[in-house]
């Protein structure tokens, strides 16, 4: 039986069914989830919900919630039983900088991999090993930094940069699930080469300005099993570092190709590839569409994984490494003031840093200032209310986040 109550009456314990809001306004999302931890329902209330709907007898429900972070069974493949963030070992600020570096030098060493398949040459493996090491080591001193650079995009460039940016997604959701150093390399490789095959497609397809027919679809599918070929021919690469490149096609129930293989027959890698692939591909411009905001592409992949296409708890594990308010998301505070989220705290989603670069009178400031939602002092608080649509006004997140805040 269920029964609504007001947020002061819930309690440890009890099942929610049902919130007066949506969940994706919550760092929730998820539809039910037992009461666990006095955080949960602050949280619910600092997310504006005032009634939820329980269930009478939830205590004797044994349901877990997203923030319980439950561990992960799939094939091949087993992370850490300690899936709990390790602490960053040094500041977002303190790594930015050398993030900065070693996606440049990513994104040069997949531009040159992709260029010698195309020529029909071999990879320079030992090059696209070394810059994984140091992403891998970047990911491991603080997970934030490089995943935030998955803003970064170019539309001339996008094969190069999509693949720079699933790698470093793939490995910043690899290290919130306790991979270890070589599980997290062998993923970044992996995800690294993930569209190689794309070099092996027509360029008159590859390149279309448009949507593709029925038959340039077919050719463009086969750049999955193209890429197989080219790195199961590249000396050093074992079965483990093509399974990105196979799978991330392949969906939870059945319905992907080229092997229309379901959740048992996918490798964590693989399911952890669709989630990224998609993830980017949705938030980049292409030839045939604009990109969207971060906060679409991932209300997009929890719908998705609700009917039953992607890993429903690799999804929201990844919604929680890239925030209810991704890095570069321009949002409206309760003040009519505009800012543009810098850097988020995995521990309060809710309230991330941002940089202000608009007045309430929707002036564009002189000086954009930074301001720590989570550690105000001035009353009353400024809180987020809306997400703003940057082309719509006319913002380019990456000219202020690339500048030196004043």
């Amino acid at each position: 039986m269920k029964k609504q109550i007001r947020i002061d009456e819930l309690q440890l314990g009890m099942l929610v069914e049902q919130l007066d809001r949506s969940w994706l306004s919550t760092p929730f999302f998820r539809h039910k989830m037992t009461i666990t931890s006095p955080q949960q329902i602050a949280q619910l209330k600092a997310s504006g919900v005032q009634t939820v709907t329980v269930s009478v007898d939830a205590a004797e429900i044994g349901e877990v919630s997203v923030l319980e972070q439950p561990s992960i069974e799939a094939p091949e493949i087993t992370a850490s039983e300690e899936v709990e963030s390790v602490s960053p070992e040094i500041s977002f600020e303190e790594e930015l900088p050398e993030a900065r570096r070693v996606y440049q030098a990513a994104k040069t060493i997949v531009q040159n991999a992709m260029q010698d398949t195309r020529f029909g040459r071999a990879i320079n493996v030992e090059a696209v090993n070394t810059v994984v090491a140091d992403m891998t080591d970047s990911v491991l001193r603080n997970p934030d930094a490089l995943s935030s650079l998955s803003r970064l995009k170019r539309f001339d460039e996008y094969t190069f940069y999509h693949s720079v940016n699933t790698s470093l997604l793939a490995m910043s959701l690899g290290q919130n699930l306790g991979f270890d150093r070589a599980m997290l390399h062998l993923s970044g490789v992996g995800t690294l080469l993930h569209d190689i095959g794309k070099m092996k497609i027509p360029l008159e397809v590859l390149n279309k300005p448009g949507r593709f027919e029925a038959h340039e679809m077919e050719i463009m599918k086969q750049h999955v099993l193209r890429g197989v070929e080219v790195l199961a021919s590249t000396t050093g690469l074992g079965d483990s570092y093509v399974q990105p490149a196979l799978e991330h096609h392949e969906r939870v129930n059945g319905d992907g190709y080229p092997h229309k293989r379901a959740k048992q027959d996918i490798s964590q890698y693989g399911l952890i590839t669709a989630i990224v692939d998609i993830y980017d591909a949705m938030t980049s411009d292409r030839c045939y569409h604009k990109g969207q905001p971060a906060h679409q592409a991932l209300q997009f992949l929890y719908r998705l994984s609700l009917e039953g296409h992607l890993d429903s708890t690799l999804v929201q594990r990844f919604i929680q490494v890239v925030g209810v308010y991704p890095v570069g998301s321009v949002v409206e505070l309760n003040t009519g003031e505009v800012a543009i989220v810098k850097q988020i705290h995995h521990h309060v989603p809710l309230t991330p840093m941002v940089l202000l670069i608009k007045s309430a009178g929707n002036t564009l400031l002189s000086k954009p200032h930074e301001l720590d939602l989570v550690a105000q002092i001035e009353k009353p608080h400024r809180k987020i209310i809306a997400i703003l649509d940057p082309k719509q006004i006319g913002i380019d997140p990456t000219d202020y986040l690339d500048k030196k805040a004043a």
